[in-house]
């Protein structure tokens, strides 16, 4: 499902110029989990842009279902995004105008898979069902980032990238979530790839890969 091979990836320009990754090799089974884990500026989030086709490598290739990153044009990286790949971002990404039930339901229908039934079922498990007819505005932090995770699961996507899905959260919610998170993986056989700074969700997940100064550490 990804195949990440020798990735590089650097900020700015002449003396300014910032190396993140030096070069990064990853790989991620269908129903596979994985936790990447670093300190704060290791390059987590970079390399989870990248894959999701927001920004360019500078060298290396990374495969998502088949699909080579660097070959594909904007248009094509969007469409991956809309009916293969979903992300969980840290910034929630809401659509202010839509409604909770409509934020959760937006990303399925773009994918041509909207599904009541799962979305019904996710704004139960995630808590949200007083909480339906609110627009983001109306929601707190930890609420807004349900929503978020609720929105990308119901596209059931084949990929999903979650950078701290739980930051958000407190920690038995977070718990909560990631069980859900966790079931829909299995029962689906979606491949996961969560960012998290906690050990103890990283255990609960497949693997773990930590990155250190820009490179999958030993």
């Amino acid at each position: 499902m990804l195949d990440v091979r020798g990735v590089t990836k650097s900020w700015g320009t002449g003396e300014a110029r910032q190396q993140v990754l030096r070069g990064v090799d990853l790989t991620l089974a269908a129903g596979q989990s994985l936790a990447l884990t670093g300190e704060s500026g290791s390059g987590k989030s970079t390399l989870l842009h990248l894959i999701a086709g927001l920004d360019h490598a500078d060298t290396g290739s990374i495969t998502v279902a088949g699909q080579e990153m660097t070959q594909l044009d904007d248009a094509a990286r969007a469409a991956l995004r809309r009916g293969t790949v979903g992300v969980i971002f840290q910034q929630f990404n809401l659509i202010p105008s839509l409604n909770v039930a409509d934020n959760i339901a937006f990303q399925a229908r773009l994918a041509g898979r909207a599904d009541p039934a799962l979305t019904d079922s996710l704004i139960q498990r995630l808590g949200l069902q007083n909480h339906t007819a609110k627009y983001p505005e109306q929601l707190s932090g930890g609420q807004q980032q349900r929503v978020a995770i609720g929105r990308t699961l119901a596209a059931r996507p084949a990929l999903v990238l979650a950078d701290e899905p739980t930051g958000n959260l407190d920690e038995d919610t977070g718990e909560r979530v990631l069980d859900l998170m966790l079931e829909l993986v299995g029962e689906s056989g979606t491949a996961l790839l969560m960012v998290t700074h906690s050990m103890r969700l990283a255990g609960r997940l497949g693997a773990r890969l930590h990155l250190e100064r820009g490179r999958i550490a030993a």
